[in-house]
């Protein structure tokens, strides 16, 4: 079993909505949060950086008010991404208003820093990072993070290549924390299977861009719902770092999704490297699993989907 940290223990259901960069807020973030699912938001999506302290002012808020007027389903607990590359510039900003807030969960990217850990520890917070290998989870867990985000093969964005089954029977031989998979999980069937292998929660991301309350442009999200695994490139050529996006989007910008150079990984930038300008606002991240995204729904329905999924995933194990 899981050491879990309090916080993590007892969720109403066992998904953590990955940070989506540019597309969460605020709405999507508190939707995921009051439907029992722990939301999540990068804290470079507030722009200008004064503004994360009315996000965070309105996260809070809005989920005391729904705690006390339901206090028979407490909202799941959220959570704030911080970017921990050097070419952050607003991390120390960002870091003095989630200790203001005292943002409960901190997930943390592009490398694994012990101070931004120790200061998270200062206010009460769990913070978990997400990685890419058995060697980078080492890393995370001795710089002191708690607990751990395999971002394993066909996650949106930023991604491994490695199964999910490797990712995760290598950290479980030596890691007892908490462990959220993330990596084409957008059914509940998937939910349950990244359990039983070994994961704590599944970490979904691209299923809530084709959401109301995603901030993404409607024809990103009728391409989600128009594509499938087919559709999906893996390329480091827009920020640097390889990761999955849509083909329909790169074809849209006029370039040939088969056919993208390999760029150069030291002009790597949080916010899109040398090709920063086209990462993410124009080409747009996803993950394989987008296949199980028929419609475009409010985040309610989809967690109301996935709950459903999920427990006649666990009917029909029982069954067989």
């Amino acid at each position: 079993m899981s050491k879990l940290p309090a916080i993590l223990q007892n969720l109403p259901f066992p998904v953590i909505g990955s940070p989506l960069f540019i597309i969460s807020n605020p709405k999507l973030l508190i939707a995921q949060c009051i439907n029992g699912v722990v939301g999540a938001m990068p804290a470079l999506n507030a722009r200008p950086a004064s503004q994360l302290d009315e996000w965070l002012a309105e996260i809070t808020e809005s989920l005391a008010a729904h705690n006390k007027a339901h206090p028979e389903a407490p909202a799941a607990p959220f959570a704030i991404n911080q970017i921990v590359h050097k070419s952050n510039d607003r991390l120390e900003h960002d870091m003095a208003l989630c200790e203001k807030y005292k943002v409960p969960i901190l997930i943390t990217s592009l490398g694994a820093r012990e101070d931004v850990n120790q200061a998270a520890h200062a206010w009460g917070a769990v913070v978990l990072h997400d990685v890419i290998s058995n060697v980078f989870a080492h890393k995370a867990i001795e710089k002191g993070a708690d607990g751990l985000i395999p971002v394993a093969a066909g996650a949106g964005g930023h991604a491994s290549t490695k199964s999910p089954f490797a990712m995760v029977q290598e950290i479980r031989e030596w890691f007892d924390g908490p462990v959220a998979l993330s990596g084409s999980i957008a059914s509940g069937g998937a939910i349950l299977a990244a359990q039983a292998m070994g994961a704590d929660f599944a970490y979904i991301g691209s299923a809530f861009i084709a959401t109301h309350e995603a901030r993404a442009a409607d024809s990103y999200k009728q391409m989600i719902v128009g594509s499938n695994s087919d559709e999906i490139v893996y390329s480091n050529f827009y920020t640097g770092i390889a990761g999955n996006y849509l083909k329909g989007s790169i074809r849209n910008a006029g370039m040939d999704p088969d056919n993208l150079p390999n760029s150069d990984p030291s002009k790597m930038n949080f916010s899109g490297g040398e090709n920063s300008a086209k990462a993410w606002k124009d080409i747009w991240g996803c993950g394989q699993g987008i296949g199980a995204v028929k419609d475009i729904v409010p985040a309610g329905e989809r967690i109301a989907q996935l709950k459903r999924e999920y427990q006649q995933a666990k009917t029909r194990l029982l069954a067989a």
